[in-house]
């Protein structure tokens, strides 16, 4: 844009704003716009026609970005109307980069930019423009505000980001897939030209992939691209601006594109036919081969299973997949036997698993293939005719006795002979031998069936040429029973016969037991005929191998007799007959009521023991008596107990107490105290003469267990009690703790009366022991032991 030069332009009456613009031959940008406003005059100044002055007229100045030039780009020009051309009128400019990168003439008004500019970094400039008197310094024309654009021009290539593209697009795909969708930057202005419109284009990459000019979408071109061909391919995109036009900046970036697989190919055998070696002494359910079927595909595309067609293969061999190498593993169903079938043909087929119906015109999506399995001959153990051996012989049979013979033969085809011998780490060796080339069993000793029944023996086989190929085969030998045992009774416990029991009641069912096989017969059963006929028992034969016991009689009493014994005589069926005679044991005894079977009561039990009703009546007396005696003796202890003094003291000198728990216990329970000190001198040298007294009436009696009564006067001792209490408070001499002193006083008004000896009014000198006899038997016992006593004592 150039500064306008018309004489509008000049009028005096306006500011006029020129812009000049250098455009390198590029068209002018459209006019500026004006805006008007009204400038005041300086102070004094007045026009006398009252004209309104044109104040600046404003538009945008445009700078061109990255100038090169060796002088200061020239922006613009600021003009006043009262700038008469004579240097009075000062041009100032502040605002953004004013002084550092935009310049003003002060005399002219010539802006300058000075410094090349990128709008990329700035892309405008806000500016202030001043009009002062250069001589006054006052304002010719008011302070404005105008821009500098930094106009655009094409100095940014298109920009890729940054990084490695990578891509994926299924194999077999149509034309025009959608692959990837590359985008580029450019950062020039782009609203102003075509600085920054970018057009994609591809310089390498084809005839496979196409790119879209406008939205850089990346597309197949070319069908049926196959995977198994050609996997990864390189693909570089251009992006040109300037709409792509010559002179345009540009930028690449490349795009790695790989195809994805698909199962667009069957498998296949590398063969049509196979041979394999298996020796016939593989193991049944161990794997012998494999074969393997090649896909090009990858993953499930290549899975497939693998399978047997033929009848006779199948039977024999399985086949399974190993998922790891997709290889198919045959493996033994049944034993190999290269004497009956020396080889087996195999027909086998793969299949894919995972198929896509899009690929289905391919064709089928399986291939077969043959493999021929020869089987090897190896030098086999023997092997016995029969699994194992299932053999008998009598029990008491002599050593030697055959018993069965075993057959083993050499399966290979030299039939080489065979040895035969008993393992001798198995059960039975020491029983039965095996003859070396026959294989005929027998005994080395006698058997009994009754210890062992049967016996496991093991028989080995072994090749003359080849000692070390051995077969084993097990053989179970039943020793077959003969009649050597008698039948018999057991009689381990008595039969119960009740006392009501009546004639022709079943005391008891009885069955015989043998040691013999249950074949030798049922059993039968009498009363022996050498004996006379049992008057209190009969057998009934029930024919089941079973007797029953029936009574003969009734009436049966313990009292009268309590066992009986009954011999019987059981024979059992064998041959030869055998029989044996056993005595049964029956008991009398008062049976339970209500019982199914017969059981004696519990005193019936005792009195078989040899106790009478007497002697276990006897028996509980004594022991309750005893019982006595021990509670008697416990009493005594516990108030002996309580008699003696808690402190036991030399220098504790007290009168001794003594607790009577009842009336009347005799002379004996005063020995320890002198109820006399109770009371006074005279009473105590009374109570002295009355204890001699009663030493003689003792000694009269000729024992110590009856005593004499004495009578006492008649002397209340309640008093005296008080005395004795008082004096024991005002005794300092005694031990400093607190004593507990009892004084028995039965006091008075008894209607009774005193029942002690003390009180006795007289003693009487002899006993009169005529009046004994009419106290009764007791007394007259004890009367006569006196009496004994007393002449054993009289000189």
């Amino acid at each position: 844009m150039r500064a306008a030069s018309s004489p509008a332009c000049l009028s005096p009456l306006l500011l006029c704003l020129c812009v000049l613009q250098r455009s390198y031959g590029t068209p002018s940008p459209p006019s500026p716009t004006f805006t008007h406003n009204q400038t005041k005059l300086p102070d004094g100044d007045k026009d006398s026609h009252h004209r309104p002055k044109r104040g600046w007229i404003w538009n945008q100045f445009f700078v061109l970005e990255e100038h090169i030039g060796p002088e200061p780009q020239y922006v613009g020009k600021l003009h006043s109307n009262s700038d008469k051309g004579d240097g009075s009128v000062q041009y100032l400019l502040s605002g953004e980069g004013a002084g550092t990168i935009f310049i003003i003439n002060e005399l002219t008004g010539d802006i300058h930019a000075k410094k090349s500019l990128d709008r990329e970094k700035k892309s405008h400039y806000v500016l202030h423009a001043r009009a002062i008197d250069r001589f006054t310094n006052r304002a010719v024309e008011p302070e404005s505000e105008f821009i500098i654009k930094v106009q655009d021009v094409n100095d940014n290539a298109p920009k890729f980001p940054d990084g490695l593209f990578s891509a994926s697009v299924p194999e077999m795909a149509d034309i025009g897939t959608s692959v990837f969708q590359i985008t580029a930057t450019d950062g020039d202005d782009p609203t102003y030209g075509n600085s920054a419109k970018i057009v994609y284009s591809i310089l390498q990459g084809q005839p496979f992939f196409t790119v879209d000019p406008k939205t850089g979408v990346i597309r197949t071109a070319l069908p049926n691209m196959d995977r198994e061909t050609r996997e990864m391919y390189s693909v570089i995109i251009q992006a040109k601006d300037m709409a792509g036009s010559v002179g345009g900046l540009s930028g690449s970036t490349t795009v790695n594109i790989s195809l994805t697989d698909v199962n667009d190919n069957p498998p296949r055998f590398p063969q049509k036919n196979y041979q394999l070696y298996v020796p016939e002494s593989a193991e049944v359910g161990k794997a012998v081969g494999k074969i393997k079927a090649n896909d090009e595909d990858l993953g499930v595309n290549a899975e497939m299973t693998y399978r047997i067609t033929n009848e006779e293969g199948a039977a024999m061999f399985s086949i399974s997949t190993d998922s790891d190498k997709r290889e198919g593993i045959i493996s033994l169903r049944k034993p190999l036997d290269y004497e009956k079938k020396k080889a087996y043909s195999l027909n086998i087929e793969g299949v894919n698993t995972h198929l896509d119906p899009r690929f289905s015109y391919l064709g089928p999506f399986k291939d077969t293939t043959t493999l021929k399995l020869i089987i090897g001959d190896v030098d086999e153990p023997p092997v016995f005719t029969m699994d194992y051996y299932i053999m008998d012989v009598y029990e008491n049979a002599p050593a030697g006795t055959e018993v069965a013979m075993v057959t083993a033969q050499d399966p290979d085809s030299t039939r080489s002979k065979v040895r035969y011998s008993i393992d001798q780490n198995a059960e039975g060796d020491a029983l039965f031998s095996v003859d070396v080339d026959s294989g005929l069993v027998t005994t080395t000793r006698s058997l009994d069936r009754e210890e062992v029944a049967w016996h496991n023996i093991t028989v080995m086989a072994s090749e003359i040429d080849n000692p070390n190929l051995v077969s084993y085969v097990p053989v179970t030998v039943q020793v077959l029973d003969v009649n050597d045992n008698a039948p018999y009774i057991a009689t381990d416990s008595a039969l119960v016969v009740c006392e009501g029991s009546k004639a022709g009641q079943v005391i008891q069912i009885i069955r015989a037991t043998d040691k013999d096989n249950f074949a030798n017969g049922r059993f039968t059963f009498a009363l022996p005929e050498d004996l006379p006929t049992n008057p209190n028992f009969t057998l009934k034969d029930n024919e089941d191998s079973s007797v029953s016991v029936l009574a003969r009689r009734q009436g049966f009493s313990q009292a009268e007799q309590e066992l009986y014994q009954l011999p019987v005589v059981v024979w059992d069926g064998g041959e030869p007959l055998l029989s044996s005679t056993s005595t049964l044991t029956l008991r009398v005894c008062p049976c339970q009521r209500g019982a199914r079977t017969p059981v004696c009561r519990a005193q019936a039990f005792l009195s078989s023991a040899g106790l009478s009703t007497g002697a276990l009546i006897a028996i509980l007396l004594c022991v309750l008596i005893l019982l006595a005696i021990v509670v008697l003796f416990v009493t005594l202890r516990s108030k002996k107990s309580k008699k003696e003094p808690l402190i036991i003291s030399a220098e504790d000198i007290r009168e001794n107490v003594v607790t009577y728990d009842d009336e009347g216990g005799g002379e004996e329970d005063t020995e320890a105290f002198d109820i006399a000190a109770l009371r006074n001198p005279e009473a105590a040298e009374e109570m002295r003469i009355r204890k001699d007294l009663r030493s003689e009436v003792w000694r009269a009696m000729g024992t110590e267990a009856l005593s004499p009564s004495l009578t006492l006067p008649d002397e209340d001792i309640h008093e005296v009690i008080k005395l004795k209490v008082v004096e024991a408070d005002r005794d300092m001499s005694g031990p400093p703790y607190d004593s507990l002193q009892t004084y028995a006083y039965e006091g008075r008004g008894s209607l009774s009366g005193s029942i002690s000896s003390l009180d006795l009014p007289e003693l009487q000198s002899e006993l009169d022991l005529s009046e004994v006899d009419n106290w009764g038997p007791e007394v007259q016992i004890l009367s006569r032991v006196f009496q004994e006593k007393g002449q054993q004592h009289t000189p």
